[in-house]
C-alpha cells in the first residue's frame, strides 16, 4: 500500500480549508484517509496552517510521500517550530488568541480617554450648621423626664 501525505478538501464554494490527512494514494482527494495531521487554510495571511510535525515525520519515517504543497507547509511549520517557544518558554500565541488580545488592547483604549478625562464634580452641598441637640427638641411638650409629675395625654 502507498501512502501519502497530502491536503483535503473541505469548506465552502470559493472558501477552501485543507485538512493535511495520510491516505492510501489510491483513495480519492476528498475520501477515505488514516489520519489527519494538520490543517491549512490559503485565504489567511501569515500562519495560515497547523501541522503535527512529529507524527508527520513518523509517517515520513515510514515511506509516506508527501505532497509539493505538504511539503512546503511541512517546511515553514518546522522553521517556526525552531523559532517557535517565546522567551517564556511558551508557544508563539495562536490566531485567536492575537485577535483576543487585539480586541482587549482597543477595548483599553476607548476606555482610557473617558478614565483619564477630568470629570467634573458636581459642586458639594453646603453643609448646614450644627444646631445643639437641645435647641432642635420642640419647646411645646416638656420632655417626660424633666417633669415627672406631668401626667400623659390621653
Amino acid at each position: 500500500m502507498s501512502v501519502s501525505i497530502r491536503l483535503r478538501r473541505e469548506g465552502t464554494k470559493n472558501r477552501p480549508y485543507y485538512k493535511v490527512v495520510v491516505a492510501d494514494s489510491r483513495s480519492p482527494r476528498d475520501g477515505k484517509f488514516i489520519e489527519i495531521i494538520g490543517t491549512y487554510d490559503p485565504k489567511v495571511e501569515g500562519e495560515n496552517s497547523r501541522i503535527k510535525i512529529d507524527r508527520a515525520e513518523h509517517w515520513i519515517s515510514r515511506g509516506a510521500q508527501p505532497s509539493d504543497t505538504v511539503r512546503s507547509l511541512l517546511k515553514k511549520n518546522r522553521a517556526r517550530a525552531a523559532a517557535g517557544p517565546d522567551e517564556a518558554g511558551e508557544p508563539a500565541p495562536t490566531k485567536q488568541a492575537k485577535r483576543a488580545a487585539t480586541k482587549a488592547a482597543s477595548a483599553a483604549e476607548t476606555l482610557a480617554p473617558a478614565e483619564a478625562a477630568p470629570v467634573e464634580e458636581a459642586p458639594a452641598p453646603a453643609a448646614e450648621p450644627q444646631i445643639p441637640a437641645e435647641a432642635e427638641a420642640p419647646a411645646a411638650q416638656p420632655a417626660a423626664e424633666e417633669n415627672p409629675e406631668a401626667k400623659p395625654a390621653e
